[in-house]
This record gives structure tokens, C-alpha cells and sequence, in this order.
């Protein structure tokens, strides 16, 4: 039996307000652009469907046609922040841990087998 893809069909509340947002604010981007639909499809390679899906925060749109839609107002700079491993607190903590718990390095094993 095949599994349902529950990302693109009913996703976790804060996946689903999160994807809303970005919606709103990249339909906020174009507008303030004066840009149609159809000219930012034409310019990023899609239909104009894929940027009416995006901006309702659709879960089924491909991260491609959001990440392209960033690339068309000149707002994916910002990108480069998302999950950055320097940035990642729980991560850092979580392998300084792993580090610790090892034992001390014994460099005076005797080599008599």
C-alpha cells in the first residue's frame, strides 16, 4: 500500500503557517513590484498556476518555485541563513556533548602484543 504524503496534504500546523506566510510575503514582494503573475511565471520558467500555488502557501509547490520567486525579487540572500550549521544551537550542543563523552585520547598504550 502506498503512503500518503502527508507534507503535501495536511503538513504540521506551524509547516502549514510557515508556508502561509512566506506566501503572503513573496504576493506582498510582487505587488510592491508592480509585477504580474504571468511576468514573474515567464521570468522564473513556470506557469502561472506554480506562483498562485506558492503565494497561497500551497504545501505541494516545489521548494524550486519558492527559492526561484526569492531569486526574482532580489530577496535570496537571505537563503544563505536558513539552517546554517555555525547558527545551529541545538546541533553545536549536541555534538560538543558527543565530543565530551568520549574518553580522554590514551596515548600511552603499550605496543608489547
Amino acid at each position: 500500500m502506498a503512503r500518503k504524503n502527508v507534507l503535501t496534504g495536511s503538513p504540521p500546523y506551524p509547516v502549514e503557517q510557515g508556508l502561509r506566510r512566506l506566501g503572503t510575503n513573496l504576493r506582498t514582494a510582487r505587488l510592491r513590484r508592480n509585477l504580474t503573475i504571468a511576468h514573474v511565471a515567464e521570468k522564473i520558467g513556470t506557469g502561472p498556476r506554480a506562483i498562485q500555488d506558492a503565494e497561497k502557501g500551497a504545501p505541494g509547490t516545489s521548494a524550486a518555485v519558492y527559492v526561484a520567486l526569492l531569486w526574482a525579487y532580489k530577496l535570496l540572500d537571505p537563503l544563505s541563513e536558513i539552517a546554517d550549521p555555525g547558527k545551529d544551537v541545538e546541533g553545536l550542543a549536541l555534538l560538543a556533548r558527543r565530543k565530551r563523552s568520549r574518553g580522554p585520547a590514551t596515548a600511552d598504550l603499550a605496543n608489547d602484543f
